[in-house]
């Protein structure tokens, strides 16, 4: 892809179509605030670029009937996401819908170079399918903050040697294509959004509870990314005082006390004390213990199983209600590997959020699971990548 929308009509144009698909001229000149001439001269230029093409006659509306238009069914975005113990890739169309994905288990403690040697081989997995001869942008997300501008890791706590590594531009020159970086929770925000549960919702939070924890901040539409792109780093709110050690390098952290690997550690706790038989029974077969062992427990109905997802969901919840009073979000989405533990942890939140919080903010607040569970961070990728091309250049 080497053309780009030459103004912001072209690109507001763009746009609504990837979002909403194929659509004729008077529909689109329905939605732009552009005179019907002008509408003309702008689609005329982005047919003559190839970022779209005709397609077919559309519905009469009376009169001559209009033609379609749609984006260029060719064009192909790469959506990666990196979390701390696997990587999701996938290929889109421009609407973005996913055409191929594939996971694999990684640690990302392994480092940038071993981890981007294995992207760049599920990369070249998917256009040996036949679903990409290449890709025309690529999004990638990283469990950590993230300079935005730069595309930089800063001081990420679960990542360590990827403080300040040049992701977008190592990756932009293996792939041969424009890359753009963000953290993994902004693009599970950002693929909701477009496909999932926060479609109609222009302010709200999308938490993701794995490894770690974190908040997606979508403000009028827009991610929000603080000053330094750290904004939505809850996963290190203190929620006990002199609590446990955090890798941050802090005590009582959230993340310290609830995340994908804080059950896992208070789960084989429990078994190895002989406070819970179906844990230990687990422990024995595998010899470790995950969150999906804590799910699978707890629906077995083990009592210590589910005392440790609800104590999980209460600080949790706890967290969210601040949040809450102080942004007032129209919806809370709970995504990440954590939510297998299902409708216990989020029983568990909404009853500290709705206690906490003041009825103002929460009278009509849904707290709800994410819809598109491993999916949402690589079409949020995608949708990163299309709205920096999508942009006037």
């Amino acid at each position: 892809m080497t053309a780009r929308p030459a103004n912001a009509h072209q690109a507001r144009l763009l746009r609504l179509l990837r979002d909403g698909g194929p659509n004729s001229r008077a529909q689109l000149g329905d939605q732009v605030d552009l005179s019907r001439s002008k509408l003309a001269v702008e689609v005329d230029r982005l047919l003559e670029t190839g970022l779209v093409v005709a397609d077919g006659l559309a519905a009469s509306r009376g009169g001559r009937r209009s033609h379609n238009i749609r984006l260029a069914p060719a064009l192909r975005f790469l959506g990666v996401d990196i979390g701390a113990t696997s990587i999701d890739v996938a290929v889109t169309n421009a609407e973005l819908e996913v055409l191929g994905h594939v996971n694999q288990p990684m640690d990302v403690r392994e480092g940038p170079v071993a981890v981007f040697e294995q992207v760049l081989s599920m990369a070249a997995k998917l256009r040996a399918s036949g679903l990409a001869e290449g890709f025309d942008g690529a999004g990638i997300g990283v469990p950590g903050p993230v300079r935005f501008p730069e595309g930089v890791p800063v001081a990420p706590p679960i990542m360590p040697g990827w403080d300040g590594f040049p992701v977008r531009e190592a990756l932009s020159q293996d792939l041969g294509c424009p890359v753009m970086v963000d953290n993994d929770v902004n693009l599970m925000a950002m693929g909701e959004q477009h496909a999932g549960v926060a479609r109609s919702v222009g302010d709200f939070l999308c938490v993701k509870i794995g490894t770690g924890i974190g908040c997606g901040i979508v403000v009028g539409g827009e991610v929000y990314r603080g000053t330094t792109g750290s904004a939505g780093d809850i996963g290190h709110i203190q929620v006990e005082p002199d609590g446990r050690a955090c890798a941050c390098g802090n005590r009582g952290c959230l993340e310290a006390h609830f995340s994908g690997a804080a059950l896992a550690r208070d789960a084989e706790d429990a078994a190895r004390s002989g406070r819970s038989e179906e844990l230990a029974a687990r422990l024995e077969t595998a010899g470790k213990l995950t969150a999906v062992d804590v799910a699978a427990a707890a629906a077995a109905g083990d009592a210590t199983s589910l005392d440790l997802i609800r104590e999980g969901g209460n600080r949790v919840g706890q967290v969210i209600a601040g949040l809450v009073s102080f942004f007032n979000p129209g919806l809370v989405v709970i995504g990440g590997g954590v939510t297998g533990l299902g409708h216990t942890l989020l029983a568990s939140v909404r009853t500290q959020v709705y206690r906490q919080s003041l009825p103002l903010a929460t009278g009509n607040l849904p707290i709800v699971l994410g819809e598109l569970g491993p999916t949402a961070g690589v079409i949020g990728a995608a949708r990163l990548i299309s709205d920096h091309l999508f942009s006037p250049a």
